[in-house]
């Protein structure tokens, strides 16, 4: 496979052996392989990361480890680039060896447009990405390509947008299969979704890949914009 070539030393089809000789007990060899795809992307840049007190695997309320956001203003339009840890196998876990994905297969993603450097803390993003995956965590259910959920209200509740929802694409910068020693993981990204485009897809007038296709056209990039009217 060739996306191996992006984790230096790392056989995608690592045995258990080979694994515990090259990983230590508390080491995080998920979240490492993760990080060398967004390396490819940001180099050096620092990410802005909130982090959980307690890791969920140790009982923490929160489903995902981490969220990290990224400054990109390459695109032609300034965004944040939200990145999601913890839908995937990220710690020392020997069980999860050779598996052809890592736990749910997937970490979320979403561009939301913002000035930079962003004028607050985007914690709201963060409280929303919690809320998706205690959907996954407590039903099992994954999030892949042309997937679709209605967030029953405004993505931001504190704000008059009119966002109310996500499509999923892969996202349009990582790659779609990044190796991990626990198997592949997909970079599922989000794209905020008006009423009227629900409404579409309830009705099948529409699919995900339609209406994606369409915003592609002069949004390539899929980067939400709260501001986006119906």
């Amino acid at each position: 496979m060739a996306r191996c070539s992006l984790i230096v030393n790392l056989d995608c089809d690592m045995e258990l052996e080979e694994y515990k000789a090259k990983f230590e007990d508390d080491s995080s060899p998920g979240w490492e392989a993760l990080n060398v795809p967004l390396g490819d992307v940001y180099g050096e840049q620092e990410p802005k990361h909130w982090g959980t007190v307690l890791s969920h695997m140790l009982g923490g309320p929160d489903p995902l480890d981490g969220v990290s956001a990224y400054a990109c203003d390459t695109t032609g339009v300034d965004h944040l680039h939200f990145v999601t840890f913890g839908y995937s196998s990220l710690y020392y876990d020997e069980e999860s060896v050779g598996n052809d994905f890592s736990k749910f297969g997937f970490e979320m993603t979403l561009r939301l447009a913002s000035d930079l450097p962003p004028a607050e803390d985007s914690v709201w993003v963060v409280n929303f990405l919690q809320n998706i995956a205690r959907y996954v965590f407590e039903s099992g259910k994954y999030f892949g390509q042309y997937h679709w959920l209605p967030a029953n209200g405004p993505i931001r509740s504190d704000s008059s947008t009119e966002i109310v929802g996500l499509a999923f694409d892969y996202d349009t910068v990582l790659p779609n299969f990044a190796p991990t020693p626990h198997g592949n993981v997909e970079f599922i990204q989000g794209f905020g979704l008006v009423q009227s485009e629900i409404d579409l897809l309830l009705n099948k007038t529409k699919n995900v890949k339609e209406i994606l296709d369409g915003h592609r056209e002069t949004n390539p990039f899929l980067i939400t914009d709260l501001n986006r009217k119906a």
